[in-house]
This record gives structure tokens, C-alpha cells and sequence, in this order.
């Protein structure tokens, strides 16, 4: 399994390579990071010398590298490709989660969501050859998020979630249990976590694309208004990869700051600095679309195993 996990992310390197994106290497410790309301994080402390004025600071180790390489993308405008160890606290251990995990996130300048749907199919299609794995050979099979709830859930989303209560109402249908007065994005991973992703088990990589607006995120908003240029992508009912069209506009990315700030302030375990200029560097930030694909689910479908700890280098 060591060389297998060695090759297949050589492969990977080397596929980026090729096609002449920048590799960075960028800093596992912060000291501010993206405001995500739905992780946590893990914190340590920067010990300085004896006699220093200052005797430490706090840093955290990053859940995802987004938000230093977006940084230099907004210096250098070109393709970058990354391979890093990230950490999420709170993370159960075993089946599909690990508190510590390989990432690989690549951004394509000029692109959009679905260019980076059609690169991932080519860096699938490259590494199922090179595996002799042919499961996860594209075309990989595309369904909207909406004609997702519609198939399986029994409703339109976007009906129900314009109506007032109109989500609760179809939990409760499902046999949830929700709490009263919910938010929209709350019910809405309620219904697809019971309804929707459990469906979504199937044996070629499936993308589920256009998400409601109404779940934040820093994807660009689609000309419908009502979806944003995302997609997910899941084999055998996991979730391998995670893509967005960029959002560009400055005030967009500090009013998303703002709100998950507020969010992370009211539920957060682990709090951690938030750098609230962040959305300066969108003043000149190019067009792009960047995918956070997890190496280790990625690994282990194109190894056959069942389980993200058979993937993992563990020391006893």
C-alpha cells in the first residue's frame, strides 16, 4: 500500500506537471484563517525566545491551503496545483474521516466549473489507466442538485424553499425530526444527507452540480440566481472532490466573511483569526475555478479498499 499510495500520488504530481501548473508549497501554520462554520479547527502556539517582548502567539494548522494559495493567485495569475497534509478537528477516525489528511486543490486560470469538471475527467481517466482501474474511467455521470431532491427527496427545492416552512414541511415528510424554525441551508444538508446522498452510491463517479444559493459559499453565483457554479464529486457514495467557479467580487467575499464570522463566533469549539482584508486581493483577482480533491478517498477508491484508514500511513 506504501507504493501504491506513493505512485498514484506521483501520478498526480506528475499529470499537473505536464500541463505546466505551478506546484506550491505553502505554510500548514496560520495564523488566520477562512471562516467555516462547519469545521473545526486545530490550534497551537508560536513560543518566541527568552527576553522577547512578545512570549507567544496562537496559530492554526490549516483545514484547507485555499486561502494562502488564493493569495498568490492574486499576485502571479497563474495555474497552481497543490499537494499538502490538512487537518479538521472534530473529525471522526475510520471509515471515511481523518483529523489529519492529504489534499490535492488546483486552480485553473480563465476557467470556469465545468472546465474543471472536464480536467478532472482527464486526471481520472489519466490515473484509472495508470492503475489499470477502469470504475472511475469518465465520463463521469452529472445530475443537478435540484433534479437530485426532485428523484429522490420527492420535491422541488426550490419551491419548497421559497415557501415559508416549506422545507420543514418536507423533512417531516421524510421522517425527520427537525428543531423548529431552522434555517434553509440547515434543513436543506438535513434532507440531502438522509434523502439524497445515501442515493448517490453508485459504481462511476457521479457530479452533482448547481447547489442552491442559499447554502454559502465562495462559489460565483450562476446568471439563474438561485444556484452557484458548483459541483461535488462522489464514487460508491463518497464525496472525492469539491469545485467551485471563484468568486471575484471583493464585497461578496467580505460579506461571506462577515456572515460565517458571526456564525463561527456563535458555535465555534476551537476559535480562530480571521483576516478581514482578505477580500482586498479580489480587487484585481483573475477568473478562475479551484477543485479540493481528497488524495486519501481518492486512494483508496482507485486501491479497492472500503475503509480511509486502509490508506493512510500509520506507525505503530
Amino acid at each position: 500500500m506504501l507504493e501504491k499510495r506513493a505512485f498514484i500520488i506521483r501520478q498526480a504530481r506528475y499529470f499537473f506537471d505536464e500541463k505546466k501548473y505551478l506546484e506550491l508549497d505553502t505554510p500548514l501554520l496560520c495564523g488566520d484563517l477562512i471562516p467555516e462554520s462547519c469545521l473545526e479547527v486545530f490550534e497551537t502556539k508560536r513560543l518566541f525566545p527568552h527576553g522577547s517582548k512578545k512570549e507567544s502567539c496562537p496559530l492554526w494548522l490549516i483545514p484547507s491551503p485555499e486561502i494562502l494559495m488564493k493569495k498568490i493567485i492574486a499576485h502571479h495569475k497563474t495555474n497552481v496545483y497543490q499537494i499538502c497534509k490538512c487537518f479538521r478537528n472534530g473529525e471522526s477516525t475510520g471509515h471515511l474521516h481523518n483529523p489529519e489528511f492529504t489534499m490535492l486543490e488546483y486552480y485553473t486560470m480563465g476557467a470556469d466549473y465545468t472546465d474543471s469538471l472536464a480536467l478532472t475527467e482527464e486526471l481520472f481517466a489519466f490515473l484509472a489507466q495508470k492503475t489499470k482501474n477502469p470504475l472511475l474511467n469518465p465520463p463521469f455521470e452529472r445530475i443537478t442538485v435540484a433534479q437530485a431532491f426532485e428523484k429522490w427527496a420527492g420535491f422541488d427545492l426550490f419551491t419548497e424553499a421559497g415557501k415559508e416552512g416549506g422545507l420543514e414541511t418536507q423533512a417531516r415528510k421524510l421522517g425527520l425530526d427537525p428543531m423548529p424554525n431552522l434555517p434553509s441551508g440547515v434543513l436543506y444538508d438535513l434532507i440531502f444527507i438522509h434523502a439524497v446522498e445515501p442515493k448517490l452510491k453508485t459504481q462511476k463517479p457521479v457530479a452533482l452540480t448547481d447547489y442552491p444559493a442559499f447554502v454559502p459559499c465562495l462559489a460565483k453565483k450562476s446568471d439563474n440566481g438561485r444556484t452557484v457554479e458548483r459541483w461535488e464529486l462522489y464514487y460508491n457514495g463518497i464525496e472525492l472532490a469539491n469545485c467551485y467557479s471563484e468568486e471575484t467580487d471583493p464585497q461578496k467575499v467580505k460579506e461571506f466573511f462577515k456572515n460565517e464570522s458571526a456564525e463561527k463566533e456563535k458555535t465555534a469549539l476551537v476559535r480562530h483569526n480571521v483576516d478581514h482584508d482578505f477580500y482586498k486581493i479580489f480587487e484585481n483577482f483573475p477568473c478562475c475555478s479551484g477543485v479540493a480533491l481528497g488524495m486519501d478517498r481518492l486512494i483508496m477508491a482507485l486501491t479497492g479498499r472500503s475503509t480511509i484508514d486502509g490508506v493512510l500511513i500509520t506507525i505503530k
